[in-house]
């Protein structure tokens, strides 16, 4: 039997399988939820690895999923090192001072009509410019190890948790604000009772998108000079030697390592906006 056939097979069982939870009782348990997409997943793999196998397409140009398994099982020594590098000293570093240092612009701007007139709009420029022209300068400036992809980082991170953090602090209508003033409550009190609690759904928003944001430009900034070690790297001289299988290795790591930092954010976000009408099920 073809490798085309079997994952025909496979994907009829999978859709059956796919209607019979989505129909049942159980539709919206945390096991269904979590489930389906992962059948979902496995489906694509399968497909994949018939295409591969069918058209005995060159591991050059596409490897297979059991290689690219087998590449991950011998390489988790380097893809650990490489995880360490670019995911938690640079990644992880730049995304936490940019988050922070817009946090406290953005309490800057909310007190200063100046900085909302003159540093908003620069924001939106330099959040426009494209990440290939940056990064090499902030290279050249912070040297090639994990510092110049933490400024890479931080420069992707700050501009999107600015501006949903201003938009947040916002979101306090007029009754709510004179409700404050009628107990006496002053700037920073209405600040931290009332309009940065109010903020936190703008807030976590902007860290879910920076979250994504930080991986990609910890990796990006990897190409214009780093150590011998680091997802970027070993992307770049894998595909220059043809290890397309390690560079997929690598991929994988940087899927996982986006996936949990996204979940990370997602659950602290589910902590803190409880309240929230998007969190109450």
């Amino acid at each position: 039997m073809s490798w085309l056939v079997l994952a025909f097979i496979f994907w009829i069982a999978a859709w059956v399988a796919n209607v019979v939870m989505v129909r049942s009782r159980w539709v919206d348990t945390t096991a269904v939820r979590v489930i389906v997409p992962v059948i979902f997943g496995l489906t694509i793999l399968v497909a994949w690895e018939a295409v591969v196998r069918s058209f005995n397409i060159s591991a050059a140009i596409l490897p297979a999923p059991s290689d690219v398994a087998k590449t991950f099982a011998n390489s988790t020594g380097m893809l650990w090192e490489d995880f360490q590098q670019t995911v938690l000293k640079g990644a992880l570093r730049g995304y936490l001072i940019g988050a922070i240092a817009a946090f406290v612009m953005a309490i800057l701007i909310d007190r200063s009509a100046f900085l909302t007139r003159g540093l908003l709009p620069i924001g939106n420029f330099v959040a426009a410019l494209p990440i290939v022209g940056v990064a090499p300068i902030l290279v050249s400036w912070f040297g090639f190890d994990w510092h110049s992809k933490a400024a890479v980082v931080v420069v992707m991170v700050f501009f999107p948790v600015l501006v949903n953090t201003v938009q947040g602090l916002r979101e306090t209508d007029v009754m709510m604000r004179d409700l404050m003033k009628t107990y006496a409550a002053g700037y920073f009190s209405t600040l931290i009772k009332l309009r940065i609690p109010a903020a936190m759904p703008f807030i976590f928003n902007g860290l879910k998108v920076a979250a994504t944001l930080a991986l990609i430009g910890a990796i990006v900034a990897e190409y214009f000079g780093s150590p011998t070690r680091g997802m970027g790297f070993r992307i770049s001289t894998g595909v220059g030697s043809l290890s397309i299988d390690l560079v997929w290795a690598e991929i994988a790591v940087a899927a996982m390592a986006g996936t949990m930092f996204y979940g990370i954010v997602a659950w602290f976000e589910k902590k803190v906006t409880f309240w929230h009408p998007s969190q109450r099920g």
